[in-house]
């Protein structure tokens, strides 16, 4: 989804209108006092009255830390918890991902299936672009941010999955040839939503809910659709500026599912996580496919699997949106996994999550940097 510009010294400016730390601590038994004090330090930013996060610690497929932070909304207090359900954004990209790669299993798609056989509306230059290149963000599709018609500037109108498959049939051109580069591409995994629609016969949200959410128990995850869909224990997004909080809980992308229209919250995630370790879900040469890095990024350090970005050991997304910022960052092969969703425009919580880590794992310092 679009990224906010922030302003230097925001992160100072909030933790300055933050009253005394508000936290919701439902910490499980074998939790370190000392070491969980000294993460409430570093989540300082999010204790108060203001707009707040959930963390979780999970290691060795327990929670050793679960804790909630600040307001989940402002409007009547109500305090950010464990079963806080915040808009994952670009997270959202790890069950798009899944999702194809469960049709892959069921032999009803190929991951080199080119895009057209299920979209056929999609202009000529469309023509090379395989599935496994939009998995990648190796298709060079145009962003549809970049093209969105002006009908779609004002807030209260949203586009659709299927608006962006609109928006598309009129580019006639890649950024480059598919399978040469490497740009993210919230475009192509609004595609990949539709696919999953066609090859499956079934709405996107109500296959994630009956392939994945369901059978993991996760019930209160939900691909949010206004009217259709409800968000239990909702927070709603804020971003700072002019020294005050304003709700900016969506924009004309956020009904877009397949970039990044998934709710969840941090207990939810926790069984996705634990589900990533075996096959309950994916078999594992699907889950090799999605961790394994076929491609370099933007970023000297970063690959690119299906749905996941990779950095040395860790296996990670970011997701951003119009208030909200949100991080899932695993060690696999140390079985810790922090996460971190929030309901404001700042701080950044990607390094924050690796400096987490690092107190539970003191030999994995900058492992994942």
């Amino acid at each position: 989804m679009r990224t906010i510009t922030l302003t230097l010294g925001l992160s100072a400016l909030i933790a300055g209108c933050a009253g005394a730390p508000v936290s919701s601590t439902t910490d499980p038994a074998n939790a370190d006092p000392a070491t969980a004090e000294r993460v409430d330090a570093l989540m300082r930013d999010y204790a108060g009255d203001g707009p707040g996060a959930s963390l979780l610690v999970l290691r060795d497929g327990q929670a050793v830390l679960r804790r909630g932070y600040g307001r989940a909304v402002l409007e009547d207090g109500a305090a950010a918890t464990p079963q806080t359900n915040y808009r994952l954004a670009s997270i959202s990209k790890q069950f798009t991902a899944a999702a194809v790669l469960l049709l892959a299993q069921d032999g009803k798609l190929g991951l080199d299936d080119p895009i057209k056989r299920w979209l056929p509306s999609l202009p000529k230059a469309a023509e090379a672009i395989t599935i496994r290149q939009i998995l990648s963000h190796t298709s060079g599709l145009i962003d549809y941010e970049d093209v969105m018609p002006p009908e779609f500037d004002d807030r209260d109108r949203q586009m659709h999955d299927r608006d962006v498959l609109r928006v598309l049939e009129d580019q006639d051109r890649t950024y480059f040839i598919p399978g040469q580069g490497y740009r993210y591409s919230n475009s192509g995994y609004a595609l990949l939503a539709l696919t999953v629609e066609k090859a499956s016969g079934k709405s996107f949200a109500t296959f994630l809910r009956e392939r994945i959410f369901l059978p993991l128990g996760m019930r209160d995850t939900v691909a949010y659709e206004r009217d259709v869909s409800e968000v239990a224990h909702r927070a709603y997004g804020y971003s700072f500026g002019e020294g005050r909080w304003t709700r900016t809980d969506q924009s004309p992308t956020s009904a877009v599912l397949g970039d990044g229209g998934i709710y969840s919250s941090i207990d939810d995630l926790a069984r996705w996580d634990a589900a990533l370790y075996d096959d309950r879900l994916l078999s594992d040469a699907s889950r090799r496919l999605a961790f394994s890095p076929h491609t370099s990024t933007d970023l000297a350090d970063v690959a690119y699997g299906y749905g996941w970005r990779i950095t040395g050991e860790t296996l990670w997304h970011s997701g951003e949106s119009i208030g909200f910022r949100n991080v899932i960052v695993r060690y696999p092969q140390r079985r810790l996994t922090v996460v971190l969703l929030s309901n404001r425009n700042d701080p950044e919580p990607y390094r924050l999550a690796l400096r987490i880590a690092e107190l539970y794992l003191p030999d994995a310092a900058g492992a994942g940097r």
